[in-house]
């Protein structure tokens, strides 16, 4: 897979699309930056989404998510060594408790 366009070239090629006039095409515009005619779609789809004019899921808000998703695997992951602590502490007491009597 190929490496990722940087953003800064992606910021670019879509402020040439969008400002483009009528006579040029999106395919002329892609071909001159060397990238496929999808791909400019799909960035041109991108950019109106993170610019709220057209609904979606912004680029943020999924990393944004991404960043939720990890930290709540975390926590979860946390939640369950103290789970697996107390039962084992609990079992532990009620040993040295039932060994005293």
């Amino acid at each position: 897979m190929p490496a990722p366009y940087p953003q800064e070239f992606r910021d670019d090629v879509v402020a040439v699309a969008r400002g483009r006039d009528s006579k040029t095409t999106l395919k002329q515009i892609a071909e001159d930056f060397g990238i496929a005619e999808a791909t400019l779609t799909n960035w041109l789809k991108a950019a109106d989404i993170d610019d709220g004019i057209r609904p979606g899921v912004s680029a943020s808000e999924v990393a944004e998510l991404r960043e939720l998703k990890r930290r709540n695997r975390l926590l979860e992951q946390e939640n369950e060594v103290l789970r697996r602590a107390a039962a084992y502490l609990s079992q532990a007491n009620l040993k040295l408790g039932g060994s005293s009597k």
